[in-house]
């Protein structure tokens, strides 16, 4: 979940839903469009996850319309067996953006220049110092704010602890703190993400620029307290 902010499950959340789904003959679906900063393949590779269904959006062609479905060798059988099938059309996999060639171009670059392991490498790093900075400008000011990160993808909230749900995570949303946080930032040349106070640290990323987001998160502290 990130839609309400960054929720980490909870240990053994994954193992239950798997037994669960396997007990009842459910479809277990992962959909890593947002959890790909996890890692090159999502919690799913990072986690040891076992779905049936894989799925991704436009992060697979860094925001250009696309996106991919992978599926089990067992999922994949059964609907091969079913020649009358229509997954063309009434499946949704054909239509206006079905074979585009410039979202396979897009696909293309970002796995073998985007989503690859060295530059997590180089990212997921720089999101824990992105953390650490915001975490200690925070316990030095004395205020009782949470920093969760998720693989290069790190995120300040304005509750002691992190949200176990997205209920929980919407009912501590202070939007007039948030557009201070923002603005303030933005009149001093840094730009965060225009919903909740999230970074997505990428391959171009520096080390300077966590330390400056640092800087500037320190000094509006400061200012509020």
């Amino acid at each position: 979940m990130t839609n309400m902010g960054i929720v980490v499950p909870d240990p053994d959340y994954h193992d239950a839903l798997r037994a669960l789904t396997c007990e009842h003959g459910t479809l277990l679906v992962i959909d890593e469009t947002h959890t790909i900063s996890a890692g090159p393949g999502g919690c799913t590779t990072e986690w040891g996850l076992d779905p049936d269904l894989f799925t991704i959006g436009k992060a697979i062609g860094s925001g250009i319309p696309s996106g991919a479905l992978g599926l089990s060798e067992q999922v994949a059988q059964a609907m091969m067996e079913q020649p009358d099938a229509d997954y063309e059309d009434t499946g949704g996999v054909g239509g206006t953006l079905a074979g585009n060639a410039f979202s396979l171009a897009a696909m293309r670059a970002t796995l073998e220049k985007v989503l690859t392991a060295e530059a997590y490498g180089r990212a997921i790093p720089l999101a824990s110092r992105f953390t650490d900075g915001v975490r200690k400008a925070v316990a030095d000011h004395g205020l009782g704010w949470n920093v969760t990160q998720l693989g290069c993808r790190a995120e300040y909230r304005f509750q002691p602890e992190p949200a176990r749900n997205g209920t929980e995570a919407h009912a501590v949303a202070d939007p007039e703190l948030e557009r201070y946080m923002h603005l303030y930032a933005l009149n001093r040349g840094v730009l965060l993400t225009p919903f909740h106070n999230m970074a997505l640290m990428g391959p171009t990323t520096t080390v300077d620029d966590v330390d400056r987001h640092t800087a500037v998160f320190t000094d509006a502290v400061a200012a509020l307290v």
